[in-house]
């Protein structure tokens, strides 16, 4: 088999016969200034409401909408919808769809995306393809881990199986990746789950393991590699998030490993800073305003720095705060994390000191999201919580029985929100 170089796209042979590459030719000018109105409908309809990639737009599990939140007789559930195969990965909103993945099959090669209306749960499309990558995972999680991305044009699945696949809103493919083509050691025995953020025309994607590591920037219109960073070898499950430089407002994408954080260009791949005191491989970082907090050596607050813009100051570092597997989350000039025992404490940003703990109720994977003053966190057993913030204590004012186990974080957008386990996806809101 002849070599490709990176960047190269994969041929069609490796693709379902009933798909085909989409070539960007229209017949006319007419045409052409139709489909930008279109498409500029579709950014205007989507600002606000979507919830594009893991953790929302911003990748800070934040949100300002109003969502159900009168959760004392159960969450008001507005529909559910079957699911295919399995699925770890959080659903996104774009332009009035909810989507999802999956994976399924003996060795769950076959790989899954998924469409319903987000207002009655109808299935309006599905896609599958076949992973040409490994598909090994640990028996907890699965080949769709990592949660899908948008930039409100296209939607880009990524799968542990280092699969890349880029459809547009009705499901056409334009593009696919199979990295481990070009990466054939990127893999580790646990599997992957680290989910892509979409940042300047960048699809920025992690495929962080103990053997072939690096990250990489796709161009969203092709598919094509931008950069290609190596990284160290270890198994990493983190996701990136975004920065804002307040004075500049360029933006910056930080990426976590063992080493600690470094801060890139997303057009470039290069590096802005790098903070290599070590962090966690499980949850992620969270970003508000000009500070990250980073789950290293309890929690480290960070910013970019003056004197030395190459090295970030240190705001501040707490020992005594260890979250689990949940990413951080922050909101009002306060930081909420999850420990392994189930405790969600709220500190503040400015100096990390503790104001309240309280004792949930199970094991969390998924990751909690903020909407307004409540919080929302789903546990293993399928027990979602809302809890409400603006007290001088925290307190759970509801809870909803799933039955399902689910791994996931939420999904919100103006008057719901939605979860998945495997087998079910469901929409919290009116009817």
């Amino acid at each position: 088999m002849t070599a490709r170089r990176p960047g190269e796209l994969r041929p069609s042979s490796f693709l379902d016969s009933n798909y085909q590459l989409v070539t960007n030719s229209l017949g006319d000018l007419m045409q052409r200034l139709i489909l930008g109105l279109c498409a500029l409908c579709v950014l205007t309809i989507g600002t606000g409401v979507d919830w594009r990639q893991f953790r929302g737009n911003d990748a800070d599990a934040l949100s300002n909408v109003n969502v159900p939140t009168e959760w004392k007789d159960g969450a008001p559930v507005a529909w559910s919808a079957e699911l295919e195969g399995r699925g770890l990965a959080s659903p996104i909103v774009v332009n009035g769809q909810v989507i999802v993945t999956a994976s399924s099959g003996p060795t769950q090669e076959r790989l899954h995306v998924m469409s319903f209306d987000e207002n009655s749960g109808e299935q309006q499309w599905e896609r599958q393809f076949w992973a040409t990558g490994r598909t090994a995972c640990h028996p907890k999680t699965c080949v769709a881990a990592p949660t899908p991305a948008s930039d409100g044009e296209r939607i880009f699945a990524f799968y542990s199986s280092n699969d890349v696949v880029c459809l547009d809103l009705a499901g056409n493919l334009l593009w696919f990746r199979g990295l481990t083509h070009d990466y054939p050691n990127a893999s580790n025995s646990l599997g992957m789950a680290s989910s892509p953020v979409v940042v300047d025309e960048t699809l920025i994607v992690m495929v962080e393991n103990d053997a072939e590591s690096f990250t990489t920037g796709l161009d969203t219109a092709t598919g094509e590699t931008r950069w290609h960073l190596d990284r160290p070898r270890a198994a990493n499950w983190t996701s990136p998030v975004v920065m804002t430089d307040p004075d500049s407002n360029k933006q910056h994408v930080l990426i976590q490993s063992s080493k600690g954080v470094v801060a890139i260009d997303p057009r470039t791949g290069e590096e802005s800073w790098n903070y290599q005191d070590g962090a966690s491989t499980a949850p992620s970082s969270v970003v508000s305003g000009e500070v990250v907090f980073v789950p290293s050596n309890g929690v480290t607050a960070l910013k970019a720095g003056q004197s030395n813009p190459s090295v970030p100051e240190i705001v501040w570092n707490e020992g005594g705060l260890q979250p689990g597997t949940s990413s951080l989350a922050a909101a009002d000039g306060r930081l909420y994390l999850i420990n392994r025992g189930g405790v969600l404490s709220c500190v503040k940003q400015q100096d990390g000191e503790r104001l309240w703990q309280l004792r949930l109720k199970g094991r969390f994977s998924g990751s909690p999201v903020i909407a307004g003053d409540h919080l929302f966190v789903f546990n293993e057993d399928g027990t979602g919580l809302c809890v409400k913030l603006s007290g001088d204590e925290g307190e759970i004012v509801g809870t909803h029985e799933f039955g399902e186990t689910i791994l996931c974080t939420p999904a919100i957008t103006d008057g719901a929100i939605y979860v998945r386990s495997d087998g079910h996806l469901w929409k919290i809101g009116q009817q």
